[in-house]
């Protein structure tokens, strides 16, 4: 019998599945689908400095002078090959998620005003378009535009597609029809209709005797429980008959998939989730006897984590255009996931008939959004509208009205959260969490942002005992999907705030309290896995605890608020720790040079505006000394390496491995999960490690090796590992650098290996494989794809193995992939960061002045220290706003209604954030040979904690619902003035008495 994926395809099926144009794809049934970021080709190297220090952003120039570089900036007569007219397209979104939508009123545009082609769900039915399926049904909604009788799912869902040929009349019935509720009809009253719930897990671990003993249970080694709804309620096996009950199907997820691995594993074996319900009745006993024995401390809070905004500061766009002549469909978009946006295109137009798609191509723009454009399901729009459009192309931009309506939030999410601890030693015993994540009316990511609140609850801290909960509601909310911390911001926030608090119960110091229970290196996750490498978090602490700002505070509250009579001091401190990396992450390139040194590199990495082109070319320069000459960006076509993909358990796995050397478990990666920097990067420091062993170091063997007695090195014992980079090219060992373009010249005159194209996989583990390589011989290399070029003085016998797109690609004769449980460990690598926060509080008003703060950071071996700097002073800002500021409500108040902007969303400005007064350490390197280290938007997850905590040693008052704006603050005031006040009459009455 075959077996079967979760998704419901037999074994039979996905051994069908291979992979076109980079994009895993059903072979026959889908179009072939390819994709690059715009301004590949030749690239100026003047921006790198010759000591292989950037002087600026390898796209610097580009964005200070306004050049197209966004996918926003472009139009069709911008993009070669595409006509040069276009028309334009917009979208009439439904308001109201409680009544039958009816139909579409367009009479306020009058005669001249009307569109040149309305689109409604039935017109794209017709054509066979229906929301893409590539990410399981759902994923994206059930339809692209809501049919007529049928009640929204969500606030904002689009109701019909408005086409115009030009662009006058196309922006005068846009301003029209902005605000005007009549446009769109409703009928009967349902009350919300919203999909059902997305999923809920379930995972409980029980430690060993030891921190770094096996656990007695624990997801990573024996699995989940698989949770089932009863309407809103979450109920938990054993399941009874007389329930009426929904069980989520458990579906395949990027950044969350450990935890999807586990709970389909306890699908498989229902005795999993007894012995795991077993586990979390124990923790529940403990918790209670814990309650009634006065050598334990248990801490209860509720925490409310807000929906807010990324405020990206391009808006969704896209431009697509379908060439009948050549059934090819022409994409620009702005996206940070390339390789979704062409998979889901041909999931999309695969039934197509009318309009019948052979090929895609996607191009895209530099981006930004850090979550806001993955996974977006704004380009299926124009997709949709383009084949409409009388071989027009078409173009969808959203203003910020529409960004707002539309654009996906980061989840609301509301906590419960119990944390045990010993009163004598301090040390913590048991984390019970709830987290409920408001998913929305659309699924997206939810399910993964959940599960990843779950996995990050536990902070920097070890906990013995675990049971952590995590549900995706579905709504009729605005759609919530990947941003910016993932979940892990909301999780985060709540515990470093309740171990403030317990501190203060323990009369411990806040850091000496995190001292005694920080994780150390070998201890275990609340998945059962072992994080990567030395934690640091000791050392952060003890740096921390010195610092002037933490040491200084009770002083400097005393000093302040004496001489500013009406405000309120406090300083506070928070320091979590971010994973980075998804447990599946791929990374793919091409490198080669010509005889004249000329560097190209064709790369998978897509710019999102953290700078990832700028940081894989300053990895280049610092293996060869040189930094390309041309590239392109965001690469999904690699026929270099012919690689084939599908998912597989671990049966399949060694099968695949064993007999199909063109099998990878993925292809191309997607721009998240801060993986850039080292899961991304580590294929490019592969690729140009592999030229300079292979290449580059024979080649300056032969030119030192040249005349009388066997050169100048002949003398000296020279090594690989002795080679190093200077601004004078490859040199050490006493010996004379040579430059790249003359080792170049050496490598094709002596026929060496001059271009590679590797592809690297990651499941909290390097995959590897064993090449036999041509002239090297047999390897075994962190790898698991490879094909070698070779230079122009290469005997017959070697090129005429160059068949595969001018590459020879070497079979692997064997390859080792991780096993796939070790998904289930959760996350292994972590960037750890910290803040310490100074401000003051008006008490009059509930203002906030942050005063100035202090970051610290260990980003291992910093690739570009600039851009990590940026990274963590925009972390701080953004941090800052979702602490005070930030808010979106989550109804028809809300931003699904249409009539939110900037003037009714609060964001911090530079007064707000202690533009000029803020300063951060970073650890350096524990050696030489460190990894860098992911980070993007861990600057701000601290911070959120941090600045609650300083409001707490201000006010007296702890806050666990954010934003904490002015009026809770006041409140707070008031609340403590009263117990104030009750305090003293109370003394006085006793002292009468």
């Amino acid at each position: 019998m075959a077996s079967t994926h979760p998704n419901g395809f037999s074994r039979r099926d996905f051994i069908k599945l291979g992979t076109v144009g980079g994009i895993t794809l059903l072979l026959g049934r889908l179009p072939t689908a390819q994709a690059v970021e715009v301004n590949s080709g030749p690239s100026p190297t003047d921006w790198m400095g010759s000591n292989g220090k950037p002087k600026f952003r390898w796209d610097a120039i580009r964005k200070v002078t306004g050049e197209k570089n966004f996918s926003f900036d472009f139009r069709a007569k911008d993009l070669p090959g595409w006509p040069e007219q276009q028309g334009y397209a917009f979208m009439l979104k439904a308001t109201d998620a409680e009544h039958r939508f009816e139909g579409i009123d367009l009479s306020v545009l009058g005669a001249d005003l009307q569109p040149d082609r309305l689109l409604l769900q039935k017109d794209l039915a017709d054509k066979g378009l229906q929301a893409p399926d590539s990410m399981g049904k759902g994923f994206y909604g059930e339809h692209i535009l809501l049919p007529v009788g049928e009640t929204a799912p969500l606030l904002g869902h689009p109701v019909a597609i408005l086409f115009y040929k030009d662009f006058d009349r196309f922006q005068a019935a846009k301003r029209a029809l902005l605000f005007e509720k009549s446009a769109v009809k409703y009928g009967e009253f349902t009350g919300p209709k919203p999909p059902a719930n997305y999923g809920a897990g379930r995972f409980v671990r029980i430690g060993g005797a030891q921190p770094y003993e096996a656990p007695l249970f624990a997801p990573f080694q024996n699995g989940s429980i698989k949770g089932a709804f009863d309407g809103n309620e979450v109920v938990w096996p054993p399941f009874t008959p007389d329930r009426e009950l929904f069980m989520p199907e458990v579906i395949k997820r990027k950044r969350g998939s450990g935890f999807e691995d586990s709970l389909h594993a306890s699908s498989l074996d229902p005795t999993v989730a007894e012995q795991a319900m077993d586990a979390a009745m124990l923790i529940a006993d403990e918790i209670e006897q814990a309650r009634n024995n006065p050598d334990k401390l248990v801490l209860a809070r509720r925490g409310f984590s807000q929906s807010i905004d990324p405020c990206a500061m391009e808006p969704d766009n896209c431009t697509a255009w379908y060439d009948a002549k050549n059934r090819s469909l022409y994409i620009m978009t702005a996206t940070q996931s390339p390789a979704g946006v062409a998979s889901a295109a041909a999931a999309m137009v695969k039934d197509n008939s009318q309009a019948p798609v052979e090929r895609i191509i996607l191009l895209t723009g530099s981006t930004v959004g850090y979550g806001s454009k993955d996974y977006s399901v704004f380009p299926y729009y124009a997709i949709a509208a383009c084949l409409y459009s009388d071989g027009m192309p078409v173009r969808m931009a959203n203003n910020r009205y529409e960004q707002f309506q539309l654009g996906m939030k980061r989840h609301s999410i509301e906590m419960d959260v119990t944390i045990t601890a010993d009163r004598k030693t301090g040390k913590f015993e048991v984390l019970k969490g709830a987290y409920v994540c408001n998913g929305g009316g659309r699924e997206n990511l939810s399910v993964a942002v959940s599960h990843v609140a779950a996995r990050g609850a536990q902070s920097i801290y070890y906990f013995p005992k675990s049971d952590l909960t995590a549900v995706a509601l579905a709504t009729r909310a605005v759609e919530a999907g990947s941003m910016r911390g993932f979940g892990s911001l909301q999780s985060l926030s709540v515990t470093e705030v309740m171990v403030d608090e317990i501190a203060g119960e323990l009369g411990l110091d806040p850091i000496e309290l995190r001292r005694r229970n920080a994780l150390r290196e070998g201890w275990q996750n609340t998945q059962g896995g072992v994080q990567a490498g030395d934690p640091r978090l000791l050392e952060m602490l003890d740096l921390a605890a010195k610092h002037p700002l933490w040491v200084n505070r009770q002083k400097a509250k005393a000093d302040f608020e004496a001489a500013n009579p009406g405000k309120r001091y406090g300083v506070g401190f928070a320091q979590v720790q971010q994973v980075y990396g998804s447990s599946g992450d791929p990374s793919i390139l091409v490198l080669e040079f010509d005889s004249n040194g000329k560097l190209s590199m064709r790369h998978c990495v897509q710019e999102i505006g953290t700078g990832a082109t700028t940081a894989q070319q300053a990895m280049v320069w610092q293996a060869l000394g040189k930094a390309p000459d041309e590239v392109e960006f965001g690469v999904t076509e690699f026929p270099e390496l012919p690689l084939t993909s599908a998912w597989a358990d671990q049966k399949l796995q060694d099968e695949y491995s064993k007999n199909n050397p063109y099998w990878v478990p993925s292809i191309v990666p997607d721009m998240s999960s801060s993986s850039s920097v080292y899961y991304i990067g580590f294929a490019t420091r592969q690729a140009a490690r592999f030229l300079l062993e292979f290449t580059l170091w024979p080649a300056a063997r032969a030119i030192w090796s040249e005349g009388a007695g066997g050169g100048a090195m002949s003398s000296f014992n020279v090594q690989l590992a002795d080679l190093r980079i200077g601004p004078d090219g490859l040199g050490g060992a006493g010996m004379k650098p040579i430059a790249f373009e003359q080792l170049a010249r050496k490598a094709h005159e002596m026929g060496l290996i001059t271009g590679v194209a590797v592809h690297t996989y990651s499941r909290w583990e390097w995959a590897r494989a064993e090449f036999d390589i041509p002239g090297v011989g047999l390897r075994n290399l962190p790898i698991d794809a490879l094909a070698v070029r070779y230079g122009d003085g290469a005997p017959a016998a070697l090129k005429n193995r160059m068949t595969v797109a001018g590459y020879d690609f070497i079979k692997r004769k064997s390859a080792t992939y991780p096993p796939t449980q070790r998904s289930s460990a959760g996350p292994t690598t972590y960037t750890p960061a910290s803040y310490i926060v100074e401000l003051n509080v008006n008490t009059f008003t509930g203002q906030v002045q942050v005063m100035s703060h202090h970051g610290q950071m260990d980003p291992g071996t910093m690739i570009v220290p600039e851009l990590v700097s940026g990274q963590l002073q925009g972390g701080a800002a953004m941090g800052i706003g979702h602490a005070l500021m930030e808010e979106l409500p989550l109804y028809e108040d809300g931003p699904g209604n249409g009539t939110w902007n900037f003037n009714r969303y609060t964001l911090p400005r530079a007064r707000d954030v202690a533009v000029w007064t803020q300063t951060a350490d970073y650890l350096p390197p524990l050696s030489e040979t460190s990894p860098p280290k992911g980070l993007a938007e861990l600057g701000m997850v601290p911070m959120v904690a941090a600045v609650s905590n300083a409001l707490s040693h201000a006010v007296g008052k702890r806050f666990y619902h954010y934003p904490v704006t002015p009026q809770k603050i006041k409140e707070a005031l008031s609340q403590t003035a009263s117990s104030v006040v009750s305090g003293e009459a109370l003394r006085e009455q006793q002292a009468n008495q």
